[in-house]
């Protein structure tokens, strides 16, 4: 039996004393959430840990169940929490042990000022539970923060698909897919098949595909590119190219690419005016 009134009240009224003693023997050196200066993210992270131990004490106090339901919801939210996504997993469990240490301690201090009132088993039983429950806190923890990164880092590689193949629209019929940065194999896919989903959407008839912004290709992405100027042409939208760099001229001379039927142009800008594009509105 480890619910004991006493107990609680005595970790409960020193909840305060813990974070404090927590965080002056934090070491800052490990970055993340425990290396910020930033006084406003210090008061978070230690009305975060003391939270922690205003849940944790209640283990003396609460059904098993109901403890339990009550500190999952703190567990999801730091797991989910973004100072902490951005932190070593392996740096946050080494402050779940060090906070398990000063529990350990405070079990000790109170037996030591109660030695008539908590034997031996008694005292054991604490520590046990105690240091279960850490454990099972970490498990609980590992498997949400994992979680959480996990489904960031889907959000984020989202985010890059859709920003890989951005068709803007410059009238009613026209569009602009402008190209920036390293196009790899795997990018150049995924503009594919954004490009001929959206072309498709808006109901294009033009696209110009401005490669300026990108400082060169390898053979696979030239012919990739091609391939879509082809596939365009299959769903009814006329490209053109512009911005072509000596490099990708280069590239497609020896891939024995022919601009045949392509129009291209020096510049996007050259594009649009002898195309007359005024933009829509």
């Amino acid at each position: 039996m480890i619910k004991n009134q006493a107990l609680h009240d005595y970790i409960g009224e020193r909840t305060w004393d813990l974070t404090e003693k927590w965080y002056e023997t934090l070491d800052k050196s490990k970055g993340g959430v425990y290396g910020t200066n930033d006084p406003e993210k210090i008061a978070i992270l230690k009305n975060q840990n003391h939270e922690f131990h205003k849940r944790f004490c209640s283990m003396f106090l609460k059904e098993e169940n109901e403890f339990h339901e009550n500190f999952h919801e703190w567990i999801k939210e730091i797991a989910e929490d973004e100072a902490h996504l951005e932190t070593p997993l392996v740096a946050v469990i080494e402050e779940f042990f060090r906070t398990q240490l000063q529990y350990l301690e405070m079990i000790g201090d109170y037996t030591a000022k109660n030695q008539d009132e908590v034997s031996l088993e008694q005292l054991n039983e604490w520590n046990l539970a105690i240091v279960n429950t850490i454990s099972k806190v970490i498990v609980e923890f590992s498997s949400q923060n994992t979680k959480a990164a996990q489904d960031r880092l889907d959000k984020q590689q989202q985010m890059i698909v859709e920003m890989s193949a951005p068709v803007i629209l410059l009238t009613k019929n026209a569009g602009l897919l402008p190209l920036i940065g390293e196009v790899t194999s795997h990018r150049a896919a995924i503009i594919f098949e954004k490009t001929l989903a959206q072309s498709s959407k808006h109901n294009l008839e033009r696209l110009f595909i401005d490669l300026s912004g990108v400082p060169v290709i390898d053979t696979m992405v030239a012919q990739q590119i091609f391939q879509l100027i082809s596939g365009l042409e299959i769903i009814g939208v006329k490209a053109a190219l512009s911005g072509i760099s000596p490099v990708i001229a280069q590239t497609a001379v020896h891939l024995g690419i022919k601009f045949i039927d392509i129009e291209v142009y020096n510049t996007l800008a050259q594009a649009l005016k002898q195309n007359e594009i005024h933009f829509y509105k």
